[in-house]
């Protein structure tokens, strides 16, 4: 198991921050993934846009009064593959705890 074995869309700060507080939070707008990531919003709609490609994000559109609100969901999809990604991730990590460090 090497680093090149996890998923290069998740495989993102971003993505990553994105699918991560999308599963915990079932349901999240555009303003609040903003915030949370400490993104722009130029940056987190490019991610979100790869995403959405991706199939791993549903997009959903509502307006709240007059004012238009973008919400995202994870897809099943994105909830198996992001699943898949941690295991991978956290094999990776025993592998390498498993290894001794070389002595200088």
């Amino acid at each position: 198991m090497d680093i090149r074995d996890l998923d290069p869309i998740i495989h993102e700060r971003v993505r990553l921050g994105i699918l991560t507080l999308l599963l915990q939070a079932g349901e999240l707008d555009f303003q609040t993934l903003k915030r949370e990531l400490e993104v722009t919003d130029g940056n987190l709609a490019q991610h979100l846009r790869v995403l959405e490609e991706h199939g791993l994000i549903e997009v959903h559109k509502a307006f709240v009064g007059r004012r238009p609100r973008t919400t995202y969901t994870l897809t099943s999809e994105g909830r198996r593959r992001l699943r898949a990604y941690l295991d991978r991730l956290a094999e990776l990590l025993r592998s390498v705890r498993r290894r001794r460090p070389e002595s200088r």
